[in-house]
């Protein structure tokens, strides 16, 4: 954890990653770290909610305007775009977020 809370000012400083990657990419690594038994895909979208919104004063996230603790299509294309971004590719989470 303290790696990513070293890792996210050294993106903004340098502007490593666009806005929305780094709200991205922290909320793909914040939610690795299971702080909750449940609620962890929850939690981490809302920090990558603050951080856009409060840090870059950009809209929040849309998560594909659906309730995502439910099965379905959505949660389906949700899970697909985080296992990608787990093995580094992060597009299909970008393009999920803002959905």
């Amino acid at each position: 954890m303290w790696r990513l809370l070293d890792e996210v000012p050294y993106w903004q400083e340098n502007n490593t990653y666009p806005p929305d990657e780094i709200a991205v990419r922290f909320k793909n690594r914040i939610v690795r770290i299971h702080c909750f038994a449940n609620g962890n895909g929850r939690h981490s979208r809302l920090i990558a909610d603050i951080i856009i919104e409060k840090i870059y004063k950009l809209p929040v996230f849309s998560w594909g305007a659906v309730q995502l603790s439910g099965e379905g299509d959505a949660r389906a294309a949700y899970l697909r775009a985080v296992k990608a971004a787990d093995n580094g590719d992060y597009s299909q989470l970008l393009a999920f977020s803002r959905s």
